[in-house]
């Protein structure tokens, strides 16, 4: 969740900390007073859109910083230790964003300079925001195809996980069987260049490091007399050979007369260097020996040099054409039958490719027609889910249904796909069109939910999918920037009654301007304006009881000095408290299976 939230120079707001309730926080305060700068900060905390407007005039930037809690996602935890950062002990993370006068913006993570991408990728597992304007999602086809997904859970998504592996796999021999066959001259003369080069190199036969042993060879060979000397002279040295003077001493015959010296002396100390000078005197013994060994095979032969020559030459001619060494051209080949391996042009070939194809098209058509059902099953659920909901919401008329149709193929479209009797459009979420339909009353004709809705309403159906879907979304913080424009009196309270239920399942902030719906808040913080030295400036304060009651008398047409409009935001809070107590004890399911009247869903399958 997110536990805390500074925010400094953004809008009319100075500075201010925000320590946030694990349940339900409502933000209020006068027109003007800054409390959509609140949300502004969580847009801006959230990776979103930086602007030099958003800068307190007379700062040189704006900044936000928050600190997560509790951070339990995987995900998200893969996002902060892949970013450099560090979770504390207790599962938490600071975020800071931050914007200059200039319009340059800053991110960081746990300390560190991150991409202000890091934020907008962790807050798509941490935080939901809601703005006024969000509700204009609802009219992506995109995104009300995922409210189904996210109601339905696992009973869609292992069919879409399904889906989307097959498709990859058949769009990837769709692909290879269309470059095939449309460059089969050009891919066949390639493949005759890589048989040919394969063919060369298979007639040398080159083998690893050869073409390094060969110099090393033809080197030897080429100085035998030069090599000689320097070992018989050497042999002689160590053991005395060949036509050396007898007379001369080598070193075996000086470590022997010293180890005769130092045995037959009458001290300890000098007794006891002879074993080390027995040890140098066998490892002088091989040394001779390998020497010897070395000269014995070391003969000049001109038949053997001519041949090491050729090899050489031959090895030569392969590196110059192929790579830089001898294990390059065996890279190259190895490189070559791999290429040769996905070039195969014959009848053959490309027969076996289209079976492919057809055989995992057949596959996905039936991943399709499952996922399709599956999608259809949710939509009559979620249909009667959130029409159950809008009756609450003083929507008591209005009845929502969710359609699932085919996408047919267009002309040319190189992802259309058979499904029984129909060429469908197989994108990456699947087959399908999902549409949210609005039935405003009994007898109006159902209209997309965008058409049918007013700017209150909308505010009220998105409220309603919010609650419904409560219990299959992972983002644990939601924040809605009032909710509740244009509606009052029994809405406001089933508003309020909705955003307390949430509360029991995420972390919720409202700002709102309705006391109906900061009545049953867990926490209450008013954004307050005052001038100082002709500057406005605006803070946060954490409402205690008694200020509460205040608060929601001003907000009830501004009734806080006057003891009616006291006992009314009283008489408000008892009612939320009590209406939140008894839903405490009930706790009532939410999710597929519920049963609620009110709600229809079209299938075009």
């Amino acid at each position: 969740m997110l536990a805390e939230m500074r925010i400094q120079g953004l809008g009319v707001i100075e500075e201010a900390l925000l320590e946030l309730h694990p349940g339900f926080t409502v933000v209020t305060g006068e027109t003007g007073a800054g409390k959509t700068m609140v949300v502004t900060g969580l847009h801006l905390l959230s990776g979103g859109r930086s602007e030099a407007s958003k800068v307190r005039t007379g700062s040189t930037k704006a900044s936000v910083e928050g600190r997560f809690a509790g951070i339990e996602s995987e995900q998200a935890r893969e996002l902060i230790t892949g970013a450099g950062a560090d979770i504390d002990e207790d599962g938490s993370v600071i975020a800071l964003r931050s914007v200059g006068s200039d319009g340059r913006s800053r991110a960081h993570l746990g300390g560190r300079s991150v991409p202000v991408g890091v934020l907008s990728d962790l807050s798509e597992q941490l935080l939901a925001v809601h703005g006024q304007n969000d509700q204009l999602r609802l009219m992506r086809p995109a995104e009300q195809r995922a409210v189904i997904d996210r109601f339905a859970g696992e009973s869609v998504a292992e069919p879409l996980a399904e889906y989307r592996r097959v498709r990859e796999e058949w769009i990837a021999v769709v692909a290879e069987l269309a470059e095939r066959s449309n460059r089969s001259r050009e891919l066949a003369q390639q493949a005759d260049l890589l048989r040919h080069g394969l063919t060369e190199i298979e007639a040398v036969d080159p083998a690893a490091g050869e073409d390094g042993a060969l110099t090393e060879e033809i080197k030897r060979l080429t100085a035998v007399d030069e090599l000689r000397a320097a070992a018989g002279s050497a042999q002689a040295a160590v053991a005395g050979a060949g036509d050396g003077d007898p007379d001369v001493p080598n070193a075996l015959s000086l470590l022997a007369d010293a180890q005769r010296r130092l045995g037959a002396a009458e001290d300890s100390v000098l007794r006891a260097l002879e074993p080390r000078l027995a040890e140098a005197a066998v490892l002088l013994s091989e040394v001779g020996a390998e020497l010897g060994t070395y000269l014995e095979s070391l003969d000049a032969d001109p038949e053997r040099l001519e041949q090491v020559l050729a090899r050489q030459a031959e090895l030569k001619r392969l590196t110059r054409k192929y790579a830089a060494d001898v294990d390059g051209v065996l890279a190259w080949a190895e490189d070559a039958r791999r290429r040769l391996s996905t070039m195969d042009v014959s009848e053959e070939a490309l027969a076996e490719l289209a079976a492919r194809r057809d055989e995992l098209a057949e596959q996905l058509a039936g991943h399709a027609t499952r996922l399709s059902s599956e999608r259809a099953s949710a939509a009559a659920e979620l249909a009667t889910a959130i029409t159950a909901e809008l009756s609450g919401l003083a929507m008591g008329q209005a009845e929502i249904e969710v359609t699932v149709r085919n996408r047919a193929a267009e002309a040319n479209d190189p992802h259309a796909l058979r499904v029984g009797e129909e060429t469908l459009h197989a994108g990456a979420d699947g087959v399908d069109e999902v549409e949210l339909l609005l039935r405003a009353h009994s007898g109006a004709p159902p209209l997309p939910v965008h058409k049918a809705a007013s700017g209150g309403e909308l505010s009220r159906v998105m409220l309603a999918i919010e609650v419904v879907l409560a219990h299959a979304d992972t983002v644990p913080t939601l924040v809605f920037d009032e909710v509740d424009a244009g509606v009052g009196g029994r809405a406001a309270v089933e508003i309020g009654r909705r955003l307390a239920k949430l509360a029991r399942s995420h972390q919720v902030l409202v700002v709102t301007h309705l006391p109906q719906v900061a009545a049953f808040a867990d926490q209450h913080l008013v954004v307050d304006k005052g001038t100082s030295g002709g500057v406005t400036r605006s803070g946060v304060t954490v409402l205690q009881e008694s200020e509460r009651v205040l608060e929601l008398a001003r907000m009830l047409a501004g009734m806080d000095s006057t003891e009616t409009g006291r006992a009314h935001a009283e008489e408000l809070l008892a009612a939320a408290a009590a209406d939140k107590a008894s839903a405490a004890e009930k706790r009532p399911g939410q999710g597929r299976g519920a049963k609620k009247k009110g709600g229809k869903a079209k299938n075009g399958t």
